[in-house]
Formats: structure tokens, C-alpha cells, sequence
């Protein structure tokens, strides 16, 4: 069992299981995509844990003090002052979420069509914005990724040997930067090692490339790089993420996982070139640079979620709900990603489908059934979420083929998740009913929001 939650409850929002029949109707109509279900549909909802937790009361009673002014709102320093005790980054820009961040800041590392810009696993947004600015992303994740039964701690680890020979080979002057994803969510929510940060770090900086951390996660970072690796466990998270921010030379955030926020993001940078290249873009795009698309409320709200998200109790709950999650999976014969991430459970849909090819998507299949059969939406994070080669059109291989379940923060018990691993087990006892699924209609970019499909006969 994980360890009890370290708060109480004071409020609570009703779920029910619609019937079977009533699932059927909701699915079909939704085109066979779980993002196009209604929230009312869905009895526990680990579609994802982007601004899906629930907010503390000294967040709540933060908000009441939002300064709301335009220009030079009290909110804004106080944010600011807290991500620099964070990250020892003075230069910070708000956005209205992670995505914000992105637009502004990668289209000034993109200078040029087709440069490339690699990372030890880019997730959705990262890899489209990459895209939208003209850049080529490469992933350069640890093969010890690959293998989802082994016990490696940091799976989330950028491949040293591949990053100095990608440099090697194409020059440091087309590549844009690194992009150092903490966790790593596309590797099934894998940590990365301090040791594997920093030595990326000495890379970067030796061939003149900056480094930007995808840091929506980075408190759960910290908390594995303390559990798992020599030399940490007398640290405190907060310590641990300064460290951590010290090897790089900025962020982008989704305030809305780490953060522990419905809505918000975050850009911050060493380098005041950086930052006034980005502040170019957020006005026109976000905002004024003080509130950057977000109320002085949801600024208000930010601030005191970073500094709780490193709360070493919290984290203990945080990670202990999603591994015991997993641990159930795992007795119940269910092939997950192991060890688990920090925020959710990554089931291997290539080895719990084997008889659905890739572009038959068995993730998202698995996403389908799964919610048929006990009202649980969670998420493909595989062929489909990897997408088409913009050039060539081709299906992009994908590395893994998982399906996700994302545990939104402070919002879900230990029983709602054996709930959801009852439902995955009785799947996995008929899986080979499981059909997969084809287009109906296909997007450009980002398909998998909202793409349509139908079942493969």
C-alpha cells in the first residue's frame, strides 16, 4: 500500500459509472477517441495529470490576493522570486501553460530551417512546436529504455555516446539546442540522473549548444535522484533541484503538473539575451510580460504550488500512489514499464497486444477497451502520438508502444486506483478480443487529439 496521503480531504466532486451501454454509445459517438469523451462519461479519469490535480487551501487563499493590474502586477514578483530561489534563474516569463513556453522560446533557437534540436525524449508539444519552427527533432533517449522489465533506475537518461556522436556528425552549428525532459514522459515517465544531466551539461557547453530543461515534472525528478542515486539521500528536494538547474541555461514549464496548478506555465533563462529574445515573442503571442496569459490569481496560485510540489511528504505520497498502482498491474500479469515514473503507469501495449501491428495503433486500442470495460480513460503514448515524418508524410517509427494511465495530484485514493487495475487485469484476461483501429479522419498535427477511427474487422 502507498503511504497515507499527507492531507485531508475538505471538499469533494461526485463520479459515477455510466453503464456499459451507456460507455458504448459515448465512445462511438467521441469517434473512438477517448479526448473527445465528456468529463461526466468518465468514471476515473487518467487521461493525463496536466491541470487535472487539486489545489491546497493556502492556494486557494493565495488567489484572493491576485493583483490583477496589467503591467507590473505584485503577482508576477512574487512568482518570479520564487522560481529564482527554485532554479537560480533570474530572467522569468509566465504563459498561460507549457505549450506558451514553447511557441516563444523555440522558434529563437530555430534559426534556420532544418536545424535540429535533440532531446532524451520529446513528448507531444515539444515535438510539433520543434516542428512549427522549422527544426528537425531528434530523440536520443538510453536504450535501456527499451527493455520496460529491467531495473534500471533512470531510464530516463540521455544516450551520452549517441549525443556526442550526433554532434560529431552534423555540427554543432546546426543544432539548435538540448532539450533535457525531467522526467523523461515519453519513456514512461522515467527519471534522469543527476550524473547524466550534468555530464549533458559539459557536452552542451563545450560545443557552445544551450541547454533548455521540459521541467513540468521536475519535482518528481528530484525526489528519484534522492531515492536512487549515491550521494543524495541527505538532500532536500529543494537542494537537489538547484543543482539540478545550475547545469542548464533555462526551462520551459507546464506549471500545470509540477506546479500543481489548473493552468499556467512558466519560461526562464540564465542568459538575459535569451530572455529578451523570448520577450519579442510573449507579447504579441501571451501577454505583457508580467502576466503572460494568466490571471494574477493563477500567478498567485503558481508560486505557492512550486514550493509545495518539493514538500518531501508530498512527494513520497505522490510517487508511492503511482508505483502502487503499478505494483498491482505488475501481480495482476499486466507488462508496464518498470521501474514506474513519477506520475504515471506506463502499460506496454506492444507485449499486452502482440497481435495488433503498429499502425494499428495497440495503445490506443487499449485506451478504447478500457474504457468499455470499467469507464477508465487514460491515453496512447506510441505510434500515434509520435506522428508523420512532415517531409516524407511516413508513419514515424515509435520506440515504445504504451498506454498511459496519469494520476492526476491529490485528487484520487488507493481504491479508486485498484479499481483501475481490476479493469486493466480483467482486460488483459480476454486480450485477445482486442481489436485495432484505423482512421476516419486524420489531422496534420497533433492527430491524436482529435483524430476519428474505427475498428479494424
Amino acid at each position: 500500500m502507498p503511504r497515507g496521503e499527507p492531507f485531508k480531504i475538505k471538499m469533494v466532486e461526485p463520479i459515477r459509472l455510466i453503464s456499459r451501454e451507456e460507455r458504448e454509445a459515448a465512445i462511438r459517438r467521441a469517434g473512438y477517441n477517448v479526448f473527445a469523451l465528456r468529463s461526466h462519461e468518465v468514471y476515473v479519469d487518467l487521461l493525463t495529470d496536466s491541470g487535472t490535480g487539486a489545489m491546497s487551501q493556502e492556494q486557494w487563499a493565495a488567489m484572493m490576493r491576485g493583483d490583477e493590474s496589467y503591467a507590473g502586477a505584485a503577482s508576477y514578483y512574487r512568482l518570479r522570486d520564487v522560481v529564482e530561489e527554485i532554479t537560480g534563474y533570474p530572467y522569468v516569463l509566465p504563459t498561460h501553460q507549457g505549450r506558451g513556453a514553447e511557441q516563444v522560446v523555440l522558434p529563437n533557437l530555430v534559426t534556420r530551417p532544418g536545424m535540429y534540436v535533440l532531446s532524451n525524449m520529446f513528448f507531444d508539444t515539444t515535438r510539433a512546436h520543434v516542428q512549427l519552427a522549422g527544426g528537425r527533432p531528434v530523440d536520443l533517449v538510453t536504450p535501456e529504455a527499451m527493455d520496460t522489465e529491467s531495473e534500471y533506475p533512470f531510464k530516463g537518461n540521455m544516450d551520452l555516446d549517441r549525443l556526442e556522436a550526433f554532434i560529431r556528425d552534423h555540427g554543432a552549428e546546426d543544432i539548435a539546442c538540448i532539450i533535457m525532459t525531467v522526467t523523461n514522459n515519453s519513456a514512461g515517465g522515467q527519471p534522469v540522473s543527476m550524473a547524466n544531466i550534468r555530464a549533458t551539461s559539459e557536452i552542451a557547453r563545450r560545443h557552445g549548444i544551450p541547454l533548455l530543461f521540459d521541467a513540468a515534472r521536475y519535482a518528481e525528478n528530484c525526489w528519484f535522484v534522492r531515492q536512487r542515486e549515491p550521494g543524495y539521500a541527505g538532500k532536500s528536494p529543494l537542494e537537489i533541484a538547484r543543482e539540478m538547474f545550475s547545469y542548464g541555461d533555462g526551462l520551459m514549464m507546464s506549471a500545470k503538473k509540477d506546479g500543481l496548478v489548473n493552468i499556467g506555465g512558466l519560461a526562464a533563462f540564465r542568459d538575459k539575451e535569451l530572455y529578451e529574445k523570448a520577450c519579442g515573442r510573449l507579447v504579441p503571442y501571451e501577454g505583457f510580460l508580467t502576466y503572460g496569459g494568466l490571471a494574477g490569481r493563477d500567478m498567485e496560485a503558481m508560486a505557492v504550488g512550486l514550493r509545495e510540489a518539493l514538500d518531501a511528504d508530498y512527494l513520497a505520497y505522490r510517487v508511492g500512489q503511482v508505483e502502487y498502482l503499478g505494483q498491482l498491474l505488475r501481480d495482476g500479469g499486466v507488462p508496464i514499464q518498470w521501474p514506474v515514473g513519477g506520475h504515471a503507469v506506463f502499460v506496454d501495449a506492444r507485449k499486452f497486444l502482440p497481435h495488433i501491428p503498429p499502425e494499428q495503433f495497440p495503445g490506443h486500442a487499449l485506451a478504447i477497451e478500457t474504457y468499455l470495460e470499467g469507464g477508465v480513460r487514460g491515453v496512447e503514448v506510441g505510434s500515434l502520438m509520435m506522428g508523420r515524418d512532415p517531409a516524407t508524410g511516413r508513419q514515424l517509427p515509435s520506440p515504445f508502444e504504451f498506454f498511459r494511465l496519469a494520476i492526476p495530484r491529490r485528487v484520487y485514493t488507493s481504491r479508486h486506483l485498484e479499481d483501475v487495475a481490476d479493469t486493466l487485469i480483467r482486460v488483459y484476461r480476454r486480450r485477445e478480443r482486442v481489436r485495432g483501429v484505423r482512421f476516419t479522419y486524420e489531422p496534420k498535427v497533433l492527430r491524436h487529439f482529435t483524430a476519428r477511427f474505427e475498428f479494424v474487422e
